[in-house]
């Protein structure tokens, strides 16, 4: 396979690796300024809160944008205002003083830097069937690897961005930050050269003729699509039942013992079992069938998330965790293979936009119970009350004959 056959793919796997550890360093370094400003463990959360909460809303319109503009000029112009949110940070301290870098200006551009991160994730992701045909790869296989990035991108990033913030300094760190869109930018851009089928502009006729009638477009399609509307709802469940357990529940139970190492721990055991899942699919997919490995995951969820619901020893902690994160890395690439298969060339963008938006949606919703029951009947009741709908959930999908869709061969609705 000649290098120029690879050239698309190799290049869409590149701005995914830097544009997900520019994000990554930005969890670190913003959190970490608001600190350095004023110590307010309150500011930093609300630094942290303000550049998640514009996914949702993005999320569904970044599909349409997609769709509208192209590929790959939405995927550079995400980028590029990703980069411009972080280096307007040296930018202001340059002109009027590091202490003008307060938390009101950090909150307005993590949430302007998060805005459009949907965006240039959806034109990737919507870029790479065409892409791995081209090299003369299974959707399976690019689907795994670029997930694989994605994750060691996230697993990387912070570490980055701790030894950056160590080494220069938090406000300077953020021009390397910005340095890493605009590479994710070069490479996108060098797609013209290879002239991939479905980067460029769209057709004038398939465009969406809104942004309303796009996300309409994109609901209808992912409703009136069996398996897409199936898997739709178990993200949604499986989303909001997993988040909270890494998100407020382990901080939580390790915070209450004063054992912050263990907590790194945990979610290192998690980000590496989560790594290996979706690099192993790559192998797996060529023996195991989707519908198969989504079961195992969505059983093995419930049991694992189980018995961690009794806390036992860290050790086993760790080993669940890493348990976890395995079965759960097959997921995102199963997802991507359904939605670039069953969605027509034109309606793909709209497709992720919606599906991923699901996923947005769960994230918060599980947060907002868990916090509240955890403060009111503990842990492990909490533990519990994620865990057996989890596992129910697994139970469940034993018995969906949409799931079956999964392994069939696909031709894409027009």
């Amino acid at each position: 396979m000649s290098k120029s056959k690879r050239g698309p793919l190799l290049l869409i796997l590149f701005a995914a690796l830097m544009a997900g550890a520019g994000n990554g360093i930005s969890m670190v370094a913003f959190p970490w300024l608001v600190l350095q400003h004023n110590g307010s463990a309150v500011d930093a959360s609300i630094v942290a809160m303000a550049g998640t909460l514009p996914l949702l809303a993005s999320t569904l319109i970044a599909g349409t944008a997609v769709d509208f503009i192209g590929r790959r000029r939405i995927s550079m112009i995400a980028d590029g205002l990703s980069a411009l949110s972080v280096a307007a940070v040296p930018l202001i301290a340059l002109a009027f003083g590091v202490e003008a870098v307060n938390v009101v200006v950090l909150a307005t551009l993590a949430a302007f830097g998060s805005l459009f991160d949907p965006a240039g994730l959806t034109a990737r992701e919507s870029m790479l069937p065409e892409a791995a045909t081209r090299a003369g790869w299974s959707l399976d296989h690019a689907n795994s690897v670029y997930e694989a990035i994605f994750n060691l991108a996230y697993i990387v990033g912070p570490g980055i961005g701790g030894l950056l913030i160590a080494t220069l300094g938090g406000i300077t760190t953020m021009w390397v930050t910005a340095a890493t869109f605009v590479l994710s930018i070069i490479a996108i851009s060098a797609l013209r050269v290879f002239q991939l089928e479905g980067a460029g502009k769209p057709d004038r006729a398939t465009r969406p003729e809104s942004v309303w009638s796009g996300i309409i477009e994109g609901l209808s399609f992912v409703w009136r699509n069996k398996v897409l509307r199936t898997l739709a709802f178990v993200d949604l469940a499986a989303t909001g039942l997993y988040m909270p357990m890494e998100s407020v529940l382990f901080p939580k139970y390790f915070t209450d013992r004063n054992e912050p190492a263990h907590l790194g721990w945990v979610l290192m055991a998690l980000s590496l079992g989560g790594l290996v899942g979706a690099l192993g699919y790559a192998v797996l997919s060529r023996y195991t069938k989707r519908r198969t490995v989504m079961l195992v995951a969505l059983l093995t969820l419930g049991v694992a998330m189980t018995v961690i619901a009794f806390l036992p020893p860290l050790p086993l902690i760790l080993a669940l965790c890493a348990v976890v994160g395995f079965v759960y890395g097959p997921i995102a690439p199963i997802y991507n293979y359904v939605m670039q298969t069953r969605a027509p060339q034109h309606l793909r963008g709209r497709v992720v936009g919606v599906m991923g938006s699901l996923a947005y949606a769960a994230g918060p919703l599980g947060l907002v119970l868990a916090g509240p029951l955890a403060d009111t009947f503990g842990l492990k009741v909490t533990f519990l009350a994620l865990a057996l709908p989890m596992l129910v959930l697994g139970l469940a999908a034993l018995g969906l004959s949409s799931l079956r869709e999964l392994d069939q061969p696909v031709t894409p609705d027009s």
